[in-house]
């Protein structure tokens, strides 16, 4: 069976991208990080999904809480009820290079364990308007990993597998439920606590996406 790493957050998106990749015939390898946010209650999800799958789930820490973000700086406020397009510009929640740095050491653990590809749950269509989930993103990230890698260099370079990046927030739910994936496990909230705020942008984009695809979100908003 050949084997994957899946970027796994806790959230919707990595858990049904982690699904996608169970579908395809992988043995998967969960990657989360405690990386200095917030809070860490997406990591409790990221775990209960492993145990649901019954997968190995790796914890790396790794220290960003010195970047400029909503999500690692509590001194800087998580912007609630945005108007117009949320996509229309990067905002304050975007935390510089997370994604280029995430793939770099799923590089080395796709490496280190003989996985042939890694996959991530990047989406394009309904997202916060990060650069770093853009297909050119990927693109030239893969060309990087066929030059910097032991792999690539025998070529054998890492693929990057993105299943949802083209998916609206109501496809991926509809995808997750198709594939039977565990979305009551997930959390997408920027706040922690038991409940979800329901305002933030992350939670916005959900609770749309669950209502276009016709099903009601599972987990508890205050």
């Amino acid at each position: 069976m050949p084997k994957a790493v899946v970027l796994l957050s806790g959230g919707l998106d990595s858990t049904v991208t982690l699904a996608a990749a169970i579908k395809d015939g992988m043995e998967a390898t969960a990657v989360s990080f405690r990386y200095g946010q917030r809070h860490t209650r997406e990591l409790d999800s990221a775990a209960a999904v492993c145990r649901h799958y019954g997968i190995d789930g790796r914890v790396i820490d790794i220290d960003l809480s010195s970047f400029r973000s909503a999500l690692t700086d509590n001194g800087i406020e998580v912007p609630y009820d945005r108007k117009g397009e949320l996509h229309a510009e990067i905002p304050i929640t975007y935390v510089p290079a997370r994604n280029m740095i995430f793939l770099s050491i799923a590089a080395g653990v796709c490496e280190s364990i003989g996985a042939e590809a890694m996959y991530i749950g990047a989406t394009a269509v309904d997202y916060s308007g990060y650069p770093d989930c853009r297909p050119e993103f990927f693109e030239s990230f893969s060309e990087t990993l066929a030059k910097g890698t032991k792999a690539g260099t025998e070529g054998k370079a890492i693929e990057i597998r993105t299943p949802i990046i083209d998916l609206s927030k109501s496809e991926i739910v509809k995808k997750g439920k198709e594939l039977g994936a565990p979305l009551h496990l997930t959390w997408s909230c920027y706040e922690g606590g038991e409940k979800a705020c329901g305002h933030c942008d992350s939670c916005r984009i959900r609770l749309k996406g669950f209502e276009e695809a016709g099903y009601r979100d599972e987990i508890p908003y205050r």
